[in-house]
């Protein structure tokens, strides 16, 4: 399989500080890659580093063969990187709809207009219902987004990085202050919307990447420790030491 996204000798220097250490990652396409590590192993660092956030102090950015770093979030986006979050950032008074149209409008020449007609804006409101039905929100797509349960914002935000139809979707711990029953949802959410796409993901939650991850790779100081499909890197000692502990190597 082909390789989409790709980041050789990727640094992120702040202040002497090397967050981001001398990078590679290639992101095969059509898989979900996960990157772990414990807490300062570079890993949201990074993800900001691949869509735009941070400028790389050092080091190349491509996705299939157009060169990212450098550009602004926006531009990146609309070549086909998206990401969700860690934080929710929706707006309480706006319903699913709402925000999934303004989505969509966002990525065509009219540009971000919150003073939008609705004239306007009902050329989306078919493709937004469809993307709200692929996150299990259809019947919520009057809903304000403050009403919203935490899991169902999540799903919504799902929602907003789909309406770009990027080649690559990036999302930032997912399932990140949630509890079981949310845990369980996301994973079968992102499972099924997965099919077609490429996703990279940040996840602490250790169950959740052996689930959906194909290619696992583990951070550590900035650095890539060792990378590999889960059941491989599960059981390196550099691993357990770094990260998953004694406990689960034994399983």
């Amino acid at each position: 399989m082909a390789t989409v996204l790709s980041a050789q000798g990727l640094s992120k220097e702040f202040r002497g500080f090397r967050a981001v250490d001398d990078v590679d990652l290639d992101v095969t396409e059509g898989s979900v890659h996960a990157l772990v590590g414990p807490n300062g192993a570079g890993k949201t660092t990074l993800f900001n580093l691949l869509t735009g956030f941070l400028a790389p102090t050092a080091g190349r950015i491509t996705l299939a063969r157009q060169e990212l770093a450098g550009r602004p979030p926006d531009q990146i986006a609309r070549l086909g990187v998206a990401r969700s979050f860690q934080i929710s950032s929706l707006f309480p008074q706006l319903t699913a709809r709402d925000h999934v149209e303004l989505a969509l409008q966002g990525g065509t020449g009219l540009g971000w207009r919150f003073w939008r007609s609705d004239r306007r804006m009902a050329r989306f409101r078919n493709r937004a219902l469809e993307l709200l039905d692929e996150v299990r929100l259809a019947n919520l797509a009057e809903t304000h987004a403050g009403a919203l349960s935490y899991g169902h914002k999540r799903a919504l935000e799902l929602a907003l990085a789909l309406a770009l139809d990027p080649k690559v979707l990036l999302l930032d711990e997912p399932t990140a202050g949630m509890g079981v029953e949310d845990v369980t949802a996301t994973v079968e959410l992102i499972g099924r919307v997965r099919a077609g796409r490429t996703v990279v993901l940040v996840e602490h939650n250790m169950k959740v990447v052996a689930t959906l991850a194909d290619t696992v790779t583990v951070m550590q100081s900035g650095r890539v420790l060792v990378e590999g499909p889960y059941a491989d890197i599960r059981r390196d000692p550099r691993v357990v030491t770094a990260y998953l502990g004694d406990a689960d190597a034994s399983d």
